[in-house]
């Protein structure tokens, strides 16, 4: 660990009185957590504080925080915000608690369900550890369907969270400071090295307030599964502990895959949240289908979005992922889904469905751990690019849907707006004003070697 330190990606050096920039030739640590430190240990105080919407995000949102395990049902107070620090008369409610063990020790994850709130209204909260309690934290509920909105939507983050993804967080955030919802597309973190926890830690060190004053609703990633009994003929894909205690995520999925498949409406939208790796190595495709097809069949949203992790089109050479096109595409398409936003192949890449304006399909990344596309991608895609991180921006009203991909310093990647017609037809309007030209790879191999993947 002390020699990757040393070999930091920008080594600063200097040449007769200037600074030079010197390529390191190691490849940078996946955490800055050094090898046997407890850092991200958990204590009496509440930490890892995220906030979900609830399946009706106008009347309630979840909330699951940490701490050590002296801590058992702990409470969660609310109150509507005001502008005086005296905050009144709060509602306290009482969390459920469930353990974890990791390299980390063990801590205790707590839940929380807030309901019976008011639409479109900033409620203040905090969150209770031992003897201490969180800061106060506002969220405002979901509006009308009249009303925009404004969402973030980010690919995998996965790898390096601090030093590398904690810059594409604050720049989305700083692009869209009104943004009520934040959209992960699954593989937040790398995993099953044996520091799963830290990087659990740094995910949220990266995301900073985010999770609090947004609600966040991430897609489960491959990552987040382990392979048990790996290189056995035993082997097999096992949903890794820290998901299902990590976000307070509605429990209305399929029984196939119900702490991993979810829905929710949000102001004129319908988000579905489907588990790609369930689906592919689990066997669930048929079943993650048949939920889908009822939930989308309920629909009464004027748009619907869906995430999930594996891509229905990849922009990889080699990954097919056929059992997604061969049971859940053609729900999508029976039900005119609007937006299909997806992760997973470390590159960029947006396609329709010839020349329908829906649904379009998006895959994109945001952490620095990046891909090649494949020829089949660069013919049947537009735009695509390679080493690049961005983040994405959808505002929303009842008319139009609006999206842009920009990369991490804020330059216009790709856009489009999708305008409902009067007969309840989608028109898909490209953004080309001040779109940059799309990027390709210019290095031949990775800092270990691999000629398949850009970056590591």
């Amino acid at each position: 660990m002390r020699d990757c330190l040393k070999a930091l990606t920008l080594a600063l050096v200097v040449c007769s009185g200037a600074v030079c920039a010197k390529t390191a030739t190691q490849v940078e640590p996946n955490t800055q957590v050094p090898a046997g430190n407890r850092h991200y240990a958990a204590t009496g105080f509440p930490d890892r504080i995220v906030a979900s919407p609830a399946q009706d995000a106008a009347h309630g949102f979840g909330v699951a925080w940490r701490t050590d395990v002296t801590v058992s049902a702990p409470v969660l107070e609310w109150v509507v915000a005001g502008d005086s620090p005296d905050v009144g008369n709060v509602t306290r409610v009482t969390a459920t608690t469930a353990a974890l063990q990791t390299e980390n020790g063990g801590s205790h994850h707590h839940r929380v369900d807030v309901t019976g709130l008011a639409p479109d209204t900033l409620y203040l909260w905090r969150v209770q550890g031992k003897d201490t309690w969180s800061a106060w934290n506002q969220l405002r509920t979901a509006g009308s369907a009249e009303q925009p909105l404004t969402v973030l939507y980010f690919g995998d983050t996965q790898n390096k969270n601090l030093s590398h993804v904690s810059r594409v967080l604050r720049a989305g955030l700083k692009a869209a400071p009104d943004a009520r919802l934040t959209l992960f597309a699954g593989d937040l973190v790398s995993g099953g090295d044996g520091q799963d926890d830290s990087e659990w830690g740094e995910w949220f060190a990266a995301a900073g307030w985010l999770p609090q004053e947004t609600a966040v609703a991430p897609a489960i990633g491959n990552h987040e599964y382990f392979e048990e009994f790996e290189d056995t003929p035993q082997e097999r894909r096992v949903l890794g502990r820290h998901w299902p205690v990590t976000f307070a995520l509605p429990r209305n999925g399929t029984t196939a895959a119900d702490t991993s498949t979810y829905w929710f409406d949000y102001q004129g939208a319908r988000f579905v949240v489907l588990d790609g790796t369930s689906a592919l190595d689990l066997g669930t495709a048929r079943a993650q289908a048949a939920w889908l097809d009822k939930v989308l069949t309920s629909n009464t949203q004027r748009w619907t979005i869906v995430l999930l992790h594996q891509p229905f089109y990849s922009p990889r050479e080699g990954r097919e992922n056929t059992a997604l096109r061969e049971h859940i595409l053609p729900v999508v398409l029976k039900h005119k889904v609007d937006l299909v936003l997806q992760g997973h192949d470390h590159t960029y890449g947006r396609r329709g469905e010839g020349q329908q304006a829906t649904p379009q399909y998006v895959v994109t990344v945001a952490g620095p751990k990046q891909y090649r596309l494949s020829d089949e991608a660069r013919a049947t895609m537009a735009p695509v690019g390679e080493d690049t991180q961005l983040y994405q921006v959808l505002t929303i009203d009842p008319q139009r849907l609006r999206y842009e991909a920009r990369t991490v310093t804020g330059r216009l990647y790709d856009g489009f707006t999708l305008d409902r017609q009067a007969d309840g037809s989608k028109r898909k309007t490209e953004l080309t004003e001040g779109r940059i030209a799309p990027r390709d790879c210019a290095r031949s191999q990775t800092l270990k070697g691999r000629a398949d993947r850009c970056w590591e």
